[in-house]
């Protein structure tokens, strides 16, 4: 059978390809990739590198300053978009193609598209070992890629330039699917890139992809509905899926119909606005005393969307009720299962409305939705005296929490953080009143994502206000995508925390009866303390910058900078020490069973206590 070919580079067929994929958002045909970070070298600038020159003018190539950071972004901007649209990065061969494994574990963990396109070794082996190349002593089909293969939930090598055909045609497949959503990496052999094939037209026609929305099981959906029919004190965990599945109304109508109250994960918080009734925050181990007290007690939970991770239970020891009955809706078994939990494997917003109706005019308890609103009312009563403001030396990341919410915290607002003892303090505390509204990475909780992340929400949603909240420890890690942000003009504040060094694992340090050490500068093995000018830092890559001396500086700063059209990062020094005591729990990190110093074997006999109210299994 005859058909109509091109004669492309395979690097070619990649770049048309990209360009033709496409989805619907709003009822408008947009391009389902929102662009593409490259960083080039020699495994891919004459292959992949010219490919994208040729589609320029129809897919971006935006040019980054770290390949971490690049990748970080990237999948900042898959999370900001609900997943419905995402991108893809390239480096060269060895070191560059390494640095976006981490974030490749980042988008695994979390469930986020992202499409790696690294260069490799040659196929044909002519110039072995090529430059950057990691040679197997036992197996000569090794490359550093093959370091994706654990944190890509599709892999291939691609060694003949057809074989592209039907990798791109998988790719897009995981890309896009509800359940095995994740990183795919393609990684590219450097001579095949540029070797040219006659692909068929027809594999360069525009496709459109929507979003699969998954129906229940018939007898999974009646043992859910028996279950909470039941229930005497039902709880519903909202979980990053709420979100994903653009769900949040259908949660809303099915909390208020059926009076059961909300807490939410970290990758679920602002699935409800911090303002609806039923919404009791923050669960577990970062939770609002409303929603741990409600949690201990409850005899059903039903966990939307959520992989019921250890800071969302309490390591296992938040849920106390010995009757607890857990349904699991979810798109993905694995995680729907969890914990012999009845699993209800399908969307989350088909789930909830087919619950509802099965349920019909059933609610719970009046004395226990009465007992969740008054527990939120002591909540919020807690929760204003830790935001405060205050005319503190040093004030704490709970009042810094608090100016950025009365400056700035507007229903335009995506607040975005990642790693230290700020997500603790904002899953507590901020108040979320739009879905995505909190931007949060802490399924892998990787430093450096927050600087990265903020420009990759601001490109997904151009006309938000996006405030990127971040500690000088991570800042130190990964910061050069500032200079990105401001080639890009895509304006974001930071607020940078300085409590000179690593502030929360020195708290979790010394609750573990642990000395000071080498978490704090002050308490590292130096010669000399650095003093780090980072205003002077950040303004050296184009931002805008200033140095604030207390918390009524620090709100009139941001109410000052709001209209600047280019990035602004705004430093504030803060106390190490202070973090909210109100809510929160137990969270399991071994202590050590044998040691000299009396803090820690206290703290170990406090560890085995807690161990005795884990559940197992």
């Amino acid at each position: 059978m005859s058909q109509k070919t091109v004669r492309l580079t395979m690097a070619q067929a990649v770049a048309r390809f990209l360009t033709r994929q496409m989805t619907v958002i709003d009822g408008n045909k947009v391009p389902i990739f929102g662009g593409v970070f490259a960083i080039f070298g020699h495994g891919n600038v004459a292959g992949v590198g010219e490919a994208l020159h040729g589609i320029k003018d129809t897919l971006p190539t935006y040019r980054a300053q770290n390949e971490q950071g690049m990748a970080n972004a990237a999948i900042a901007f898959a999370k900001a978009s609900f997943r419905r649209r995402f991108m893809a990065c390239t480096t060269s061969i060895g070191p560059g193609a390494l640095n976006m494994v981490t974030s490749a574990a980042l988008a695994h963990v979390n469930r986020l598209p992202v499409l790696f396109l690294p260069g490799d070794v040659f196929a044909n082996r002519r110039p072995d070992p090529v430059l950057q190349q990691v040679e197997g002593f036992a197996d000569g089909t090794i490359s550093a890629n093959d370091c994706f293969r654990p944190v890509s939930r599709y892999f291939d090598r691609i060694t003949r330039p057809e074989q592209i055909i039907p990798a791109l045609r998988r790719a897009m497949q995981v890309l896009t699917d509800p359940a095995d959503c994740g990183p795919v990496t393609l990684s590219l052999c450097q001579d095949v890139q540029a070797e040219a094939y006659d692909y068929p037209e027809a594999f360069f026609d525009e496709k459109v992809w929507s979003s699969r929305r998954i129906e229940p099981d018939a007898d999974e959906l009646a043992s859910a509905i028996a279950a909470l029919k039941a229930a005497e004190k039902p709880v519903i965990v909202a979980g990053g899926g709420v979100l994903y599945s653009e769900a949040s109304k259908a949660l809303a109508a099915f909390a208020e119909k059926h009076g059961i109250p909300v807490v939410e994960t970290q990758a679920g918080k602002s699935s409800l606005p911090h303002s609806h009734p039923l919404n009791m925050g923050s669960v577990g181990v970062t939770g609002t005393s409303a929603s741990n007290q409600l949690a201990e007690a409850a005899d059903v939970v039903l966990a939307v969307g959520s992989r019921l991770q250890d800071f969302t239970t309490g390591s296992w020891s938040l849920f106390k009720n010995e009757g607890l009955k857990i349904v699991g809706l979810n798109v993905q078994p694995f995680d729907a299962a969890k914990h012999e939990g009845l699993p209800l494997v399908a969307d989350a917003r088909i789930g909830l409305e087919r619950i509802s109706a099965g349920l019909g005019n059933h609610k719970a308890d009046t004395a226990w939705t009465d007992k969740a609103k008054a527990g939120k009312a002591e909540w919020l009563k807690a929760a204003d005296k830790a935001t405060a403001t205050t005319n503190a030396a040093l004030p704490s990341d709970a009042q810094v929490i608090g100016a950025v919410q009365r400056a700035r915290g507007g229903a335009e607002t995506v607040l975005v953080c990642a790693a230290g003892g700020l997500p603790g303090e904002l899953h507590k505390l901020w108040q979320a009143e739009t879905p995505g509204g909190y931007h949060m990475e802490y399924g892998f909780s990787t430093m450096g994502y927050e600087v990265a992340g903020g420009l990759g929400a601001k490109l997904a949603r151009p006309d938000s206000d996006v405030i990127v909240m971040v500690g000088d420890g991570s800042y130190m890690m990964l910061n050069s995508e500032i200079a990105s942000s401001i080639m890009l003009g895509a304006k974001i504040t930071i607020v940078l925390l300085d409590n000179a060094g690593y502030g929360c694992i020195n708290r979790l340090q010394m609750a573990t009866g642990g000395a000071n050490f080498n978490n704090l500068l002050r308490d590292t093995h130096h010669v000399e303390l650095p003093v780090i000018d980072f205003a002077a830092h950040a303004a050296a890559m184009g931002a805008l910058t200033r140095k604030v001396g207390s918390i009524s500086e620090l709100e009139s700063a941001l109410k000052e900078t709001a209209g600047e059209a280019r990035t602004t990062v705004i430093v504030i020094d803060t106390d190490p020490l202070i973090t909210t005591d109100e809510g929160g729990h137990w969270w399991d990190v071994a202590v050590p069973e044998v040691s000299n110093r009396t803090e820690v074997n206290e703290a170990r006999k406090g560890y085995e206590k807690a161990l005795t109210s884990q559940r197992f299994g």
